[in-house]
């Protein structure tokens, strides 16, 4: 029972280490990886959904009954591309925080903001 679903066990198993990384760590990069990885979840679970079994492509050919719906792969494509380009706008952010702070700890910064708010 439980081989026949290990699909489902890896894409709850990342995204349990996903999300882990996005709440213990308060490093922005590591909370970035975090995403990407709960994210990688996602797109196996939807391509796990997608997927007829003895399913062919969608073409209409002599003997063929069981076609695969190109619809969930065609659109984890497009959240591919979505999610890379977040990833690196993302980057670009940190990078952005780290020459304004000086650091990518999520306290030191949240320290560093309090401290300018005090002296205001």
């Amino acid at each position: 029972m439980f081989l026949g679903l290990y699909n489902y066990w890896i894409v709850v198993l990342l995204m349990m280490i996903g999300f882990y990384i996005v709440i213990a760590h308060g490093n922005l990069v590591k909370k970035l990886v975090g995403l990407t990885i709960f994210q990688t979840s996602v797109f196996i679970f939807y391509i796990t959904v997608g997927m007829v079994e003895r399913g062919s492509a969608p073409i209409i050919a002599e003997g063929i009954s069981d076609y695969s719906n190109p619809l969930p792969h065609v659109l984890i494509l497009t959240a591919i591309v979505v999610g890379i380009a977040t990833t690196a706008l993302g980057l670009a952010l940190v990078i952005r925080i780290k020459e304004a702070y000086g650091c990518v700890e999520e306290d030191e910064i949240q320290k560093q903001d309090q401290l300018s708010e005090d002296e205001s």
